[in-house]
């Protein structure tokens, strides 16, 4: 990026105006000139500048009160003090209430157009970070939702079109592709979003208490009840519910869930008098249901009252178009999180996502990023805080052109060979988290069981 910019330049001494001037504008850059802090408030708001460059100690308001006055003109510009000897403490002072940096008087060259190539740096990345956030929020962020490709626009679209209906929809997809968002999203734009959405994940419950979770019980129905349970499905009562994972629910709750659907009614564990609720549900799966029914893992009755509008969410590996502004999203997300100052993404790191296959989609995605923050001291993010598994992909496709799927795949079987197939360990090699890694291992059938 080419530094020099703008800078305002304030001192009430002519001499000193006259010979930094010369250096910056050696230094490539454009200086204005003001011998009080007033003068340089009314240049500061009549002309957009990149960095502003004060003596601490001026006629009138002092160079911390010029401080603070520009920064209502400009929250975010960098200002630096120059300091006598003397007034290093105040000058100190001034970093503390927010001044980028000092320099002593009388100035080194070199060291006054280091630091302000610096503060300009700095201060270009704050603006691309607003302006990013800015197109973020105004054409990329459609109800926490975050894409720009035709196929998030197409999905955008269906949103829209499907609901302030009631009908059930059933959203697939990958684990990670982010089915609960879209849910949430067809929710908060019915005419339900007043009242509850209730999420259920079938996948982490328990057989055994299904039918309680979701239509209750009645105290004393069996061991532990000892009182009556409402169940999640009266909870949602006029809002939504949210099925994550259907394909996990047992074919015994498969055939009361697809009663409940038909008739808006049910019964708790251990009731005698059926309950009539109004909720409008929404299923999602990361399982073919299309070839479950065919083996008769899913009844296919309960699969068509459920499909009755589709959303397929395609996997990011598909959409890569939104990976650069999804990376810049949970930038400012996790930056804002662990209250870092990295305001940026390095060109080598979005080109290295782009060419990785994302089995984990979305999600990975996001624990990249939130795993470089926290790593991250401050500026921009590099490939060497990218976890192991993606540097070692990288590195490994630039230097010998194998395809990147056979190239995680050879990865993931030598990290397991390595620690005796301990995923945990595995894991720990890749710099990886073990969902992470079984995530992978799924996809490419090395899950024990596959």
């Amino acid at each position: 990026m080419d530094i020099p910019g703008n800078v305002l330049l304030v001192d009430d001494e002519i001499n000193i105006l006259k010979v930094l001037s010369a250096i910056l504008k050696k230094g490539g850059y454009d200086v204005m000139t003001a011998r009080s802090a007033e003068e340089g408030l009314d240049r500061a708001a009549k002309s957009p500048f990149d960095v502003a460059i004060t003596d601490f100690r001026l006629p009138g308001m002092n160079g911390l009160q010029f401080l603070a006055a520009l920064r209502e003109i400009n929250p975010g510009i960098p200002v630096i003090m120059l300091t006598a000897y003397g007034t290093i403490e105040m000058a100190v002072e001034a970093m503390k209430k927010g001044a980028f940096n000092y320099i002593a008087k009388p100035v080194n060259p070199d060291e006054l157009l280091t630091v302000t190539r610096e503060a300009v740096s700095k201060y270009r990345l704050l603006v691309e970070n607003v302006s990013l956030k800015s197109q973020l929020k105004e054409r990329y962020n459609y109800k926490n939702i975050i894409g720009k490709s035709d196929a998030m626009q197409r999905i955008y679209n269906l949103i829209d079109s499907v609901a302030r209906s009631n009908s059930n929809v059933l959203i697939t997809g990958e684990s990670g592709t982010g089915k609960e968002l879209v849910a949430k999203a067809i929710h908060y734009e019915s005419l339900r979003s007043d009242r509850p959405f209730v999420p259920i994940d079938c996948a982490s419950m328990p057989e055994q208490l299904f039918e309680s979770e979701l239509f209750g019980h009645e105290k004393g129905a069996f061991t532990g009840a000892f009182e009556r349970k409402a169940g999640q499905i009266a909870a949602a009562n006029g809002g939504t519910i949210f099925l994550d994972e259907i394909g996990e629910l047992p074919p015994s709750i498969q055939k009361k869930f697809l009663r409940f659907i038909q008739e808006r009614e049910f019964m708790r564990v251990g009731g005698s008098s059926r309950v009539s609720v109004d909720v409008r549900i929404i299923a999602a799966t990361n399982r073919d249901l299309e070839a479950e029914v065919k083996r008769g893992g899913f009844r296919e009755d309960l699969f068509f009252r459920l499909n009755v509008v589709r959303f397929s969410i395609p996997p990011l590996r598909d959409r890569k178009d939104d990976i650069p502004v999804m990376a810049a999203h949970f930038l400012a997300k996790y930056a804002t999180a662990n209250s870092k100052t990295i305001t940026a993404i390095d060109n080598e790191v979005i080109e290295t996502f782009m060419r990785y296959n994302w089995p984990g989609n979305v999600r990975e995605l996001e624990n990249t990023i939130e795993r470089a923050v926290v790593l991250c001291p401050a500026g921009t993010i590099t490939v060497s805080y990218l976890p192991r598994a993606i540097r070692e992909l990288q590195a490994t496709a630039s230097s010998d052109g194998l395809n990147l799927v056979e190239t995680e795949k050879r990865l993931l079987m030598n990290a397991l060979e390595k620690t005796s197939w301990n995923q945990t360990k595995a894991a720990e090699v890749l710099g990886i988290s073990r969902k992470q890694l079984r995530t992978k291992m799924k996809h490419h059938g090395l899950l024990p069981e596959e």
